[in-house]
């Protein structure tokens, strides 16, 4: 829903995938959107756009200049590096700060029932500015991690600086999905190659690439603080995403492998950390089905030629 009043809303990073669907709910609704980012990637018509490293503090306040913002959406701080940067520029410049962060903040959780908010208190989490957080592969491998900590830096800020962070859970669809993580299931589903999966595979929570920029969107608009899940109800097996894929290829095969140590597929999971999303419907979204968009997902992904 727009707002009755135009918003300056900041958008850092999300030019892609689902960033660049959020931009376009922004100004479709009146907004005066402004868009960071490095200058990699050029954003859509009808923005501002400001060129900067948001790891160099210097040339972050260069480019914000005296500007202030109702509301950031931070799509890419992955250290909490980088959120110290964000707490220490922003402070005083905008009312809300919304930060994407992930579902692999849970990445140590294994519960037999959907996980909530209160698995994972930012404010229990030990922050260590020390780590390798400017190399690449330490940060791929801790991306969870790098989440986790760079929550627990804007919650310790307290109400000066009114943030949430949104633990998006897995999201799938668009042609433009960039993962090729069900590309690797299509692969083998052509091939018959065998799907490598844990012993025990455990089924995980998902969100379409639009409910989620809806549901950002929608958080802007909102005043509540603290961490909020994002996924979509119904959580999906591999199995039931290797259907929806065999639907479009149909001289494919499905064949699992299980795997007692090492390396899996993506989107197979040996421990059980799907999320609860009832904090967020609670305060007034409504999730989605996954499995009654799952189809479209998967053909939006693939093509319909396939």
């Amino acid at each position: 829903m727009a707002m009755e009043k135009a918003r300056d809303v900041l958008v850092i990073g999300g030019s892609r995938y689902f960033g660049k669907r959020l931009i376009a709910r922004l100004l479709a609704a009146g907004d005066r959107v402004t868009v960071l980012n490095r200058g990699s990637s050029a954003p859509p018509a009808g923005v501002v756009h400001l060129t900067a490293d948001r790891d160099d503090e210097d040339a972050l306040r260069a480019a914000l200049g005296p500007r202030t913002f109702d509301v950031v959406v931070d799509q890419v701080c992955y250290t909490p590096r980088q959120a110290v940067i964000a707490r220490r520029v922003f402070t005083g410049r905008t009312r809300r700060y919304v930060m994407t962060s992930t579902v692999e903040a849970y990445e140590h959780e294994d519960s037999p029932t959907l996980v909530s908010e209160t698995a994972v208190d930012p404010l229990a989490v030990v922050v260590d500015l020390e780590l390798p957080w400017g190399d690449p592969e330490f940060l791929d491998t801790h991306y969870g991690e790098g989440k986790r900590q760079a929550e627990a830096v804007f919650a310790a800020a307290g109400p000066e600086f009114p943030y949430t962070a949104v633990r998006v859970a897995h999201v799938l669809g668009g042609a433009d999905d960039f993962t090729g993580r069900l590309a690797h299931y299509a692969d083998r589903i052509r091939t018959g190659e065998p799907i490598a999966v844990p012993a025990t595979n455990h089924p995980a929570t998902y969100i379409h690439v639009d409910e989620i920029a809806d549901f950002l969107f929608w958080t802007a608009g909102q005043d509540f603080t603290g961490p909020v899940n994002a996924a979509s109800h119904d959580p999906l097996t591999t199995a039931d995403l290797c259907a929806a894929l065999a639907a479009h290829l149909p001289s494919g095969r499905t064949a699992f492998r299980t795997v007692e140590v090492g390396e899996t597929s993506p989107f197979s999971f040996a421990r059980s950390y799907g999320m609860d999303n009832s904090r967020a419907e609670k305060l007034g979204f409504a999730f989605g089905d996954a499995r009654r968009w799952l189809p479209r997902a998967v053909a939006e992904t693939l093509g319909k030629d396939n």
